[in-house]
């Protein structure tokens, strides 16, 4: 039998021990580095330097917990800690407490009948929450446990500590869960919310599973799915935000921002990884903001300007995708669209007016020979009538000298240059962009609506995977007429697979019109990056969104904001790799340094190559 080796060594073990217990007493270790010289505790706080800390303990709950119910108190912009303690009991201790419980209800409920007595809600309502709990634990489908819930607040003084014990108390209050703070035992409640999982106050419930889960705050919705394309990650799980847009019940997005808040980041991020699933990506951009992008992907980029020579005739006509299809339609369709544009280009039109614009046009197709019965695949692009063949058709009918008038410099004037053309551009590339930033201010709703026609006569022409992003949307919703045909593209893009992106960085005036709302209920998708707070409200009221998620909405950084899919909805941040940052970037700084790279390769491949 081997010997101890303090045991071997007789009267000097108790020697060794006390050398060792004041060593022991000698080493310093973390706790005593961080824990404070002193603390006060009184009846209704504890001090410690000059923090004053108050614990409260949940004490009741109601019959009913909503999911999440928690959430908004974890949630506040309080100092605060929460401590939650779970402990199992055993199923067949519950059994038999409530066999004896629905026992004594049964004979509660027995003796008011014998005594005629009314019967009584309550009981009943008590014994059939009995039952059907015995039932779920007898089938192992529920547990219980002991459950308890602390709170300890932080605050610099006494006033700011009851103002926000009240503010908890009646966030609580009003879902039917009573708190009290730890009187007497502020000490007690303050050690039971550290981190070490020591719970000394000891004021537990009797939960069982389902209320319980609703318990928990950490609930975020899961936005991953097996295809599709990356748009960010998940803020609150660190999930990867991943899916197919297409595959939802429409492919439309809206997205509301402050001005370098990530919109253009996060639209150019995602034609960049869409392009790479054989999507076909039409952008509207007023700003210039896609040239880079293009020039990277070798894309199509056209300047549209009063000089440009790229042009596009409004009277053009889809092509037909079938036989089955009715040219006469086609062509009721675009006169339709193209009285919208007359709105915008005229000013205000008379229902006078308008009618005699409805007659004129259909005359200048006339005068090219194009009616319904027309043969639409023999039409060329110089087939098609122009601005100045409805100007001459004005002039010759009757009261129509004010609309040649306003028509005119349109025609001759100095906007000649911009529409009277026959369109010379074609959208066989992957990748298009419509740059309008040259254009005056009175133009751009103009030629966002023209390039929007465009757009959806391509659209109902060639039937494939298409994205068109319509950037600064505002500008076109000043206008009802506008609006409405934006609205109009937002409502049928499903039907030709298409996903139409509205930005706008004005929500004012994107809600101020009538066409607002429908646009952003009709996208199954909505981004909300950094607001103003000018702009928040307005975000919320349309968003229905939580005051803590309008304070998100405040305080984000760059690329982050509240991603709607469907009914689900997450905290986003948007990642882009190196690379994709170096061909997406808006940063100005970002893009000198770029060009200033590309002229010094281009230096020295050209002296290299003397």
């Amino acid at each position: 039998m081997r010997v101890p080796f303090l045991s071997s060594l007789g009267g000097e073990q108790d020697e060794i021990l006390a050398s060792e217990a004041l060593y022991q007493r000698g080493v310093a270790r973390i706790r005593d580095l961080i824990a404070p010289s002193a603390i006060k505790v009184s009846a209704n706080s504890l001090q410690s330097g000059e923090t004053l800390v108050r614990t409260h303990f949940v004490i009741a709950y109601p019959r009913y917990l909503n999911t999440n119910w928690f959430s908004p108190v974890v949630n506040l912009d309080f100092p605060m800690d929460t401590a939650m303690f779970v402990h199992p009991i055993d199923t067949r201790d519950i059994l038999r407490n409530l066999l004896k419980s629905a026992t004594r209800v049964e004979s509660s409920i027995q003796m008011e009948s014998e005594a005629g007595k009314v019967r009584s809600p309550v009981l009943e309502t008590a014994l059939h929450d009995i039952e059907e709990l015995r039932d779920k634990l007898q089938q192992g489908t529920e547990k219980f446990f002991r459950f308890s819930i602390y709170i300890s607040l932080y605050a610099q003084s006494t006033e700011e500590l009851n103002r926000m014990s009240r503010s908890i108390e009646a966030m609580l209050e009003s879902q039917l869960v009573y708190i009290k703070p730890s009187v007497m035992r502020m000490q007690q409640g303050f050690t039971s919310t550290r981190p070490v999982g020591m719970d000394e106050l000891d004021v537990a419930n009797n939960l069982n599973t389902a209320p319980l889960s609703t318990t928990f705050p950490f609930v975020s919705a899961d936005l991953s799915s097996n295809d599709g394309i990356l748009y960010g990650i998940n803020r609150h799980n660190n999930s990867l935000i991943l899916f197919d847009r297409f595959k939802l019940e429409n492919a439309n997005m809206v997205i509301f921002a402050k001005s370098g808040a990530g919109k253009s980041y996060f639209v150019k991020l995602e034609i960049l990884r869409s392009m790479m699933f054989d999507t076909s990506v039409i952008v509207i951009d007023p700003e210039n903001e896609y040239k880079h992008l293009a020039e990277t992907v070798d894309g199509s980029f056209i300047h549209m300007s009063l000089n440009s020579p790229f042009h596009i005739n409004p009277f053009d006509l889809p092509k037909k995708r079938d036989e089955a299809e009715d040219f006469e339609g086609l062509l009721r369709s675009n006169i339709a669209t193209l009285i919208g544009l007359l709105h915008l280009m005229l000013g205000s039109v008379t229902p006078e007016e308008d009618s005699i614009l409805d007659q004129a046009l259909r005359e200048t197709y006339a005068v090219r020979d194009i009616t319904g019965k027309t043969d639409l695949a023999a039409l060329t692009p110089s087939s098609f009538p122009t601005i100045s063949d409805l100007y001459e058709v004005l002039r010759n009918m009757e009261g129509t000298e004010s609309l040649a008038a306003r028509l005119e410099k349109f025609t001759q004037g100095i906007f000649s240059g911009f529409l009277n053309h026959a369109s010379n551009i074609t959208m066989q590339n992957q990748f298009v962009v419509f740059n309008i930033r040259d254009l005056e201010e009175e133009l751009r709703p103009i030629a966002m609506y023209l390039i929007l026609h465009y757009i959806w006569n391509e659209m109902r022409s060639e039937l494939k995977r298409r994205l068109v992003v319509v950037d600064e949307a505002w500008i076109m919703m000043q206008n009802d007429d506008a609006a409405s045909f934006l609205f109009g593209i937002a409502k049928r893009a499903r039907k030709y697979y298409c996903g139409l992106t509205t930005i706008t960085q004005d929500i004012s005036d994107f809600m101020g019109s009538r066409y607002g709302k429908p646009i952003v209920t009709n996208s199954s998708l909505q981004l909300l990056l950094r607001q103003s707070p000018a702009s928040v409200d307005v975000v919320s009221e349309t968003f229905y969104l939580t005051d803590h998620e309008k304070f998100l909405l405040l305080e984000s950084a760059v690329g982050e904001g509240i991603f709607f899919a469907g009914s689900k909805h997450v905290a986003i941040k948007v990642v882009a790799s190196y690379s994709e940052d170096q061909i997406i970037t808006s940063n100005p700084e970002q893009l000198v340094e770029i060009e200033q790279a590309k002229r010094e390769f281009d230096e020295q491949s050209g002296w290299s190559g003397n």
